[in-house]
């Protein structure tokens, strides 16, 4: 990790102060919260905590049992209760929660007073269907309001949520609800994506043949495709919620109480329930939100472009958006439904203030070209976000230029499904933007740099990512797994939790986020990390995005293979790839030149927005591909593949 540099892409040393604009109003404009936090974290935390309606306080702020963590102990509150009735009760009712846009056209304005309503409807109708306290839900939707409303609804009756994202296959949905042992999935008859309807239905009476703990399924009238409803199962929605009353009172939910299971990906091939709990968990993330996105409630306007079915979509639509009442907007399809206007006639017709949304979108859009954004008036953004992996910085400022308009703040997150909230952001009225870095970790955060051994690395200089103490919203563990989880995350490195990421810190202990170490590259003996090649044929102004592996190589043991998809106006040729491989030698180093391109329309991507480079290395190793259940669209990987076979792609350029 030590040997490979980023200094050629930074040489330019590009540095954003906080713009006198934005300072002006910013609710953070100088170190003194992180000095607050340094000086005794726990007891930051628990200020933080106190922002928050607890219907009973804590006795003890943390018992941290390595690497089991318990916040707040003996405290009481619940989440509903904090995202909606407490705004309701203070005179909030008639602000607007979340402006919501349906992929045809379709649109509804939800009041904060309206929201409380339909999720206490929900939650009666759940505990209808048999639902406790202490049970487990999973929810099967597509981005419509019912899915955060389910979510309130199993907070406000103390059951715990497990959503599977509506682009999951049987397979994925059965293993999940068999795994927590849900008792009742919430679910629609379809989604609409790019024009066509998503059989969500369909896919889950597949997956629920082999789920025997399933007793009621809750459905959705959303697509009006035709479905088929099981007599003494399944239960149209609008049949059964309506009836409801709207009064249903919130559970009192001890701290550490379990709010929602969510599942990740493992290397053993079964999913990782990742756990999160109540108090410790809403006091992280309404904290991040409201001081990374600079949130001012009554004039903001906040759009995260996520899906509920991923962490993001928890933290940064639903739990931190609601909690600090803001008014939000969620759109249901892809950004180039019906044409590649859409993502920005969203900005523009809800006057959107603050934006959240992936790198690999914003490298999209880059390959889309300027006349999209520029025909929209985008002059109500004030602040711009990223999430998902590491941006480049010549994403970071395109974004910042194109659609900033050169006077956004660009707050670059680094955080994870196991952390449960932002952890490495600016914030943005007080931190010196540098594109491509997410920065310094947040106020009450412990994150440093290793070596092999464990040791802390010198500032400059790169290694691992790890965080040496526990925060609120930590996952707190894998469901039905300890061993599992110490294994995962606590084995590598004693005491430190290891993050599964590679970083580096620069002269003035910026982070800059390198990717998976299991996207690190070996090249003659050189750690070469992906993001960093990637950084550099991006920064090309003839490429858009740009995702490289590394492949066996019988002289260097690893070679860099590259897949190139280049801006409009340009053309794919041998002298082209030339000169991408003498740019990446400029910007890194000779070891760095990637040995073969391909050039590409299309990556393969989940449905989140990321790269699959696994399947980009069984393509360049000739294997057979491995699981493409996850991947937005199947096929791109199989085109990429008979691409592969049948050009020069193997071969040096």
């Amino acid at each position: 990790m030590s040997e490979p540099t980023i200094e050629g892409l930074l040489a330019e040393d590009r540095r954003f102060p906080p713009p006198p604009g934005f300072k002006q109003d910013a609710l953070v404009v100088d170190t003194d919260l992180y000095a607050e936090a340094d000086n005794d974290y726990e007891g930051f935390w628990a200020r933080s905590a106190a922002a928050l309606d607890w219907s009973k306080e804590w006795d003890t702020i943390l018992d941290w049992d390595l690497p089991f963590a318990k916040w707040f102990v003996g405290g009481e509150l619940n989440v509903s209760q904090n995202c909606l009735d407490r705004h309701v009760d203070a005179g909030h009712g008639a602000q607007v929660a979340y402006h919501w846009e349906g992929e045809p056209g379709d649109t509804r304005t939800i009041t904060y007073a309206e929201l409380l309503d339909e999720v206490s409807r929900l939650a009666n109708a759940l505990k209808e269907l048999g639902v406790r306290k202490g049970d487990r839900v999973a929810i099967y939707l597509g981005m419509v309001p019912e899915l955060p409303m389910a979510m309130l609804a199993c907070a406000r009756v103390g059951a715990a949520h497990s959503v599977v994202f509506g682009g999951f296959s049987k397979d994925s949905l059965r293993d999940r609800i068999n795994d927590a042992e849900c008792t009742v999935l919430v679910t629609g008859d379809g989604a609409w994506r790019r024009g066509n309807v998503v059989p969500l239905k369909a896919t889950a009476d597949e997956a629920l043949a082999e789920t025997p703990s399933i007793g009621k399924v809750l459905v959705v009238r959303r697509t009006d495709n035709e479905v088929t409803m099981r007599d003494g199962r399944d239960v149209w929605y609008h049949d059964l919620v309506p009836q409801q009353s709207t009064e249903c009172a919130p559970e009192a939910m001890d701290s550490e109480d379990l709010l929602f299971i969510l599942y990740t990906s493992g290397t053993t091939g079964k999913p990782k329930g990742i756990m999160h709990t109540t108090g410790g968990y809403l006091t992280q993330v309404a904290f991040t939100h409201k001081h990374v996105f600079d949130l001012h409630p009554d004039t903001d306007v906040y759009w995260c472009a996520a899906d509920c079915g991923w962490v993001t979509g928890h933290s940064y639509i639903v739990y931190g958006p609601l909690a600090n009442r803001s008014t939000s907007v969620m759109y249901e399809g892809t950004p180039d439904f019906p044409d590649k206007e859409r993502f920005w006639s969203i900005v523009e017709r809800y006057a959107v203030t603050i934006l959240y949304t992936a790198p690999t979108a914003i490298r999209t859009f880059m390959k889309w070209g300027t006349e999209f954004p520029q025909g929209h008036d985008l002059s109500s953004l004030r602040l711009l976000g990223t999430v998902g992996e590491p941006i480049n910085p010549e994403a970071w400022i395109w974004y910042w230029k194109h659609i900033g308009g050169e006077r956004c703040p660009v707050v670059d997150t680094w955080w994870q499904t196991e952390t449960g909230a932002i952890m490495i952001s600016p914030l943005p009225g007080a931190t010196t933007l540098k594109p491509g870095s997410a920065t310094f970790p947040m106020p009450g955060i412990g994150a440093d740099i290793v070596d092999e051994t464990g040791a802390p690395v010198s500032i400059p200089g790169g290694g691992y990512l790890v965080l040496t103490r526990p925060w609120p919203a930590m996952l707190r563990g894998i469901w039905g797994d300890p061993q599992r989880y110490r294994d995962t995350y606590w084995s590598e490195y004693a005491g430190k939790y290891f993050a599964g990421d590679g970083a580096k810190r620069d002269e003035d202990g910026y982070f800059w986020l390198l990717g998976r170490v299991d996207d690190i590259m070996l090249v003659s003996g050189h750690n070469i990390s992906t993001t960093e090649v990637e950084s550099a044929l991006v920064g090309h102004p003839a490429v858009a995005e740009a995702a490289v592996v590394g492949k066996s190589d019988p002289t260097s043991g690893q070679a860099i293979g590259a897949f190139v998809i280049l801006r409009a106006g340009h053309e794919p040729s041998d002298a082209l790839a030339l000169e991408l491989r003498d740019h990446v030698a400029q910007a890194i180093g000779p070891i760095a030149k990637p040995k073969t391109i391909l050039f590409t329309e299309e990556l393969p991507k989940t449905r989140s927005g990321k790269i699959m480079r696994r399947l980009l290395r069984n393509v360049a190793e000739d294997e057979a591909l491995g699981d493409t259940t996850t991947l937005a669209d199947p096929s791109v990987v199989e085109g990429i593949k008979q691409r592969y076979l049948s050009s020069s792609a193997g071969e040096e350029v």
